[in-house]
């Protein structure tokens, strides 16, 4: 009867450890949702087109503390800088979505010239000048500068990986602002329902996603992709994935009628083909957008993403 129970119980103790360890870990991976940021700096000017200032928004966590000295840029928290979407034409800073900004890390909201105003690469160009600015004032502000990641939603997705994959790329650094000393790299990408390819999107895209595609498109690009295709390879994060490229993020919902899921696919695919870490999370039911994206499992998702240490 002895040698009958044990091994149940063996079973059951084992069980009953994994799932502590299981939720002790998701308890130390929970995202601070209830804590706003300590300071937000509203408005700083990053650089100056055109005579047209270009501002992004600062929200910094509690006991963050400036820098000085030999450990300047070595403490402080990850830095987030944040891409908003819009079609590329439309959006701003200021639609940040509030579960980052009380997620513990510190973010940065940035605006860039819209795709009426400035074709493609513009939009790269400020980003790129946004990165190295904030680099360059780090000991100001308290973020790490060896740990800068970078994330947007749907167009501004693709352009944080646009930027993430373009590390010292020379036609995409561009020449904006006066921190032109500084590095614009970044260290790990967050794509939220982004477009990869815009030599395939047309072709992927409902007839939902065509109507607001195709204008959007005329906006960045002058053109369409089959009448501008070097521009659209150019503007492709799949065109220039490289085995040193930092890690990749992806966050789709299987439902989206404005987003081809096969977008975040193909970039998953280009990692995979490199040997490059990539996540997909694919999201059920889910389409374009959404609360959903930011709920504490997809949160936490983020958080332990971007703070392990492979991505280095």
């Amino acid at each position: 009867m002895k040698r009958r129970h044990a091994l149940p119980l063996v079973v059951l103790l084992t069980i009953v450890s994994a799932a502590l360890l299981t939720t002790v870990g998701r308890a130390r991976a929970q995202p601070s949702v209830d804590s706003p940021p300590a300071r937000v700096i509203k408005d700083l000017v990053y650089a100056t087109v055109d005579d047209k200032p270009l501002a992004l928004d600062l929200y910094l966590p509690a006991g963050d503390a400036p820098l000085a000295g030999p450990s300047r840029g070595e403490g402080g928290r990850t830095l987030l800088v944040w891409v908003h979407g819009g079609a590329w034409n439309t959006g701003s800073k200021a639609g940040v979505p509030s579960q980052l900004v009380r997620s513990g890390l510190a973010v940065a909201s940035v605006d860039f010239r819209q795709a009426s105003e400035a074709r493609f690469p513009a939009q790269v160009h400020d980003i790129k000048a946004a990165i190295r600015f904030l680099r360059a004032t780090t000991g100001t502000y308290g973020y790490r500068a060896d740990r800068i990641v970078i994330a947007g939603a749907s167009s501004g997705g693709h352009l944080a990986a646009l930027v993430g994959v373009t590390n010292g790329h020379r036609q995409l650094e561009g020449s904006i602002g006066t921190f032109l000393d500084q590095s614009s790299n970044v260290q790990a990408i967050v794509s939220y329902f982004g477009a990869s390819n815009l030599r395939t999107i047309l072709a992927q895209s409902t007839p939902f996603g065509l109507n607001m595609r195709r204008p959007a498109l005329d906006r960045l690009l002058g053109g369409q992709p089959d009448q501008v295709p070097d521009l659209a390879e150019l503007a492709s994060p799949v065109a220039h994935v490289d085995a040193s490229d930092p890690p990749l993020l992806l966050l789709h919902g299987d439902q989206d009628p404005q987003m081809p899921i096969n977008q975040s696919h193909e970039l998953q695919g280009a990692y995979a083909r490199v040997g490059q870490r990539v996540v997909l999370h694919v999201l059920h039911g889910v389409a374009h957008g959404g609360e959903a994206f930011f709920a504490p499992h997809y949160m936490n998702a983020l958080l332990d993403f971007v703070e392990d240490d492979r991505k280095d």
